[in-house]
């Protein structure tokens, strides 16, 4: 092997990169016409345009790869993770056109991608499955599996085309709604049901075999912290597997693996119990998200595993070779609002820094600038902290989450470091439903003490750059004698919260301030572009700065605060409509469920939209008729466009 296109984006496309570039293997990179900027295009060797910006237009279609893999002079196909990572099609088309793939047989793809015959496979092999029922493209949607129930889709994972049902009457818009997201992310619509187990957790095992028989298991990791049914930390090893059981879920994996002539890596993921039991779910026939936590306790590198492997040499050690050294956790940051449901944000990075300190492993795939759009999955990095004891991991992923600085788009960060601290967390004792239960704030809520000096130092770096910008006593007040410079003021907004700076320059350069009820005395020891130090009374402070038009980002112990700066003299604003209903975020409109006039109950769905391969419902916050509807199927809205407007019922 000497030069591999990885057919994918983003973080883990840098990541397959990465290895390649330590075995002295040349990349090449294929882009989306948006990523043509984007770190990953940069990092590659080689890179070729795709000719598109969807993920039907370039990263699912089969042909644009292989002539991208002709056109580059590559030799071998890295799929990554997600797009066709399990797409036996893609898998034979690239064998078939005299490439080297790095994956598992096509057979053994199609075998797990039928996850009904898959589990079906399973029971054979003596591995507990659960009750789960198949859906035909034509079929009612019977649930005969019980309730409540999981529709899944059968081509993918990451959460989607997933949904929980509870009642018989929401069965068949879910399937639907699963279905056409499972088309949008897989290009597969095929759906299942399958029996939903409350309370459990989410255990996998990773594999690895080669083509000369040999298989192991690299012990387990523990994903049940997740939204949407989407992971968002993960841990190896679990903290509810023990020894016995871990060589049991262990043993029975490899049993899988063999069941269905496996090589090169693989995750076979099982539910457990509270009682200890545990279920088989299915098998990820690719490299997974969270395989840097196996990474970090195994000391492999399970990359360069798969490339050794689809060069045809066997695997460098065996089962007895492993041990779990210590403990790793991974967060996966994204751009979402977890206080609004975790609804995927958009924007553009005006800054990206992880932390010197402490030291963690970070695999981004963006950088200051990039533009975080709805084509794609709003995975900014992910993070991993390895220790010897879980607790050191936990504590050190948490404080470099509040270090790392970001700034111009909503994430998630906030919200991971406070499960990171979280108790249920702690104590090992955290289920799937951890997310639905836990109290964790959405956002970092500063205290009013922390406002407020954020405020001032805000309001100093503000007037450190306008002083800086203008030099010559021509551009002061008229009529100042060098005594003291006339109060200014500022005002900020975070939250629900405002905060009004007064300050006043004195004669030894300092300045008199007044924020909130306090008069302090404030200092300015440093300022420079992307940060300030000063002294506030006796307290030293300093700030990481980031600004982009009125908005600041304050990056100091804790984590961030972000201010809004008020304009002086505000332009008179149009009045939201009454009663309408806006877009939650950028997207396209899958479904209109209501024409003016209707009268609808509480909770009812009005429009479905569809960002970054995941529909949202648009539902009615309270029983009314309905007024203008402003959308059909079809239409691209942004963020805050009307949608609907709905009246006080008649």
């Amino acid at each position: 092997m000497r030069r591999v296109l990885v057919a994918n984006r983003g973080e883990i496309a840098r990541r397959v990169m990465r290895t390649c570039a330590a075995l002295g293997i040349e990349s090449v990179a294929v882009y989306a016409e948006g990523d043509s900027d984007a770190p990953f295009v940069a990092d590659a060797d080689r890179a070729v345009a795709l000719g598109g910006r969807t993920a039907a237009e370039t990263y699912l279609d089969i042909g644009k790869i292989l002539d991208a893999a002709a056109v580059s002079g590559a030799d071998a196909v890295h799929p990554g993770y997600g797009f066709l990572s399990e797409n036996a099609g893609f898998a034979r088309a690239v064998q078939d056109a005299g490439l080297v793939w790095v994956g598992p047989p096509a057979d053994a793809i199609a075998a797990m991608g039928d996850k009904l015959a898959a589990k079906d496979l399973m029971a054979k092999a003596g591995v507990p499955t659960l009750p789960s029922a198949r859906i035909g493209a034509g079929d009612e949607p019977d649930a005969d599996v019980g309730f409540p129930v999981l529709v899944k889709a059968s081509a993918g994972g990451g959460g989607k085309g997933m949904r929980v049902v509870h009642r018989p009457a929401d069965l068949a818009e879910a399937v639907a709604a699963a279905r056409r997201e499972a088309v949008a992310a897989f290009g597969d619509g095929t759906v299942f049901l399958e029996r939903y187990v409350t309370g459990s957790r989410h255990v996998e095992i990773q594999i690895l075999g080669d083509t000369h028989g040999n298989v192991v298991h690299c012990f387990e990791r523990e994903c049940s912290i997740q939204r949407r049914h989407q992971k968002i930390i993960e841990e190896a090893p679990s903290p509810a597997v023990d020894d016995d059981l871990r060589a049991r879920m262990g043993a029975d994996a490899v049993s899988a693996a063999r069941a269905i002539g496996y090589c090169n890596a693989g995750t076979v993921e099982f539910l457990l119990d509270a009682d200890g039991s545990y279920y088989f779910l299915e098998v990820n026939t690719r490299l997974q998200v969270e395989h840097p936590v196996t990474e970090a306790i195994t000391g492999l590198d399970l990359v360069r595993e798969q490339l050794r492997i689809a060069d045809g040499e066997r695997l460098s050690f065996g089962q007895d070779d492993l041990a779990i050294d210590g403990h790793a956790i991974e967060v996966r940051v994204y751009a979402e609002d977890p206080a609004a449901g975790f609804l995927p944000a958009t924007g553009r990075l005006v800054a990206w820094a992880p932390p010197v300190e402490p030291a963690v492993r970070v695999e981004s795939g963006v950088a200051p600038g990039s533009v975080i759009g709805v084509q794609f999955d709003p995975l900014l990095a992910k993070v991993i902290a390895h220790a010897p004891t879980r607790a050191e991991a936990a504590g050190r992923l948490a404080l470099a989450l509040e270090r790392t600085r970001i700034a111009g788009v909503t994430t998630n960060r906030d919200y991971l470091a406070g499960v990171l601290r979280h108790p249920d967390f702690l104590s090992g004792a955290a289920t799937t439903a951890f997310v639905e239960q836990a109290d964790v704030p959405g956002q970092r809520r500063p205290t009013p003490d922390e406002l407020g000096d954020a405020a001032v130092a805000a309001a100093l770096a503000g007037q450190q750059a306008r002083r800086a910008a203008a030099r010559t006593l021509a551009t002061l007040p008229s009529g100042w004698r060098g005594t003291v410079m006339p109060p200014e003021h500022a005002v900020f907004v975070s939250g629900d919260e405002e905060i009004t700076v007064a300050y006043r320059t004195t004669r030894d350069g300092t300045f008199d301030v007044a924020v909130a009820a306090d008069r302090l005395r404030a200092k300015v020891i440093r300022c420079e572009a992307g940060s300030i130090d000063l002294e506030i009374g006796s307290r030293r402070l300093s700030y990481g700065v980031d600004t982009d038009g009125r908005t600041w980002w304050l990056h100091g112990p804790g984590g961030t605060i972000r201010l809004d700066e008020q304009e002086r003299f505000p332009e008179t604003r149009t009045e939201a409509v009454t009663g309408g209903l806006v877009a939650p975020m950028p997207g396209s409109v899958v479904s209109v469920h209501v024409a003016p006039g209707d009268a609808v109950e509480d909770g009812a769905l009005l429009v479905v939209l569809e960002a970054m391969k995941m529909e949202h419902r648009v539902t009615a916050p309270h029983a009314g008729v309905v007024g203008d509807v402003h959308v059909s199927v079809g239409s691209q809205v942004a963020g805050g466009d009307l949608l609907v407007v709905l009246g006080e019922p008649s």
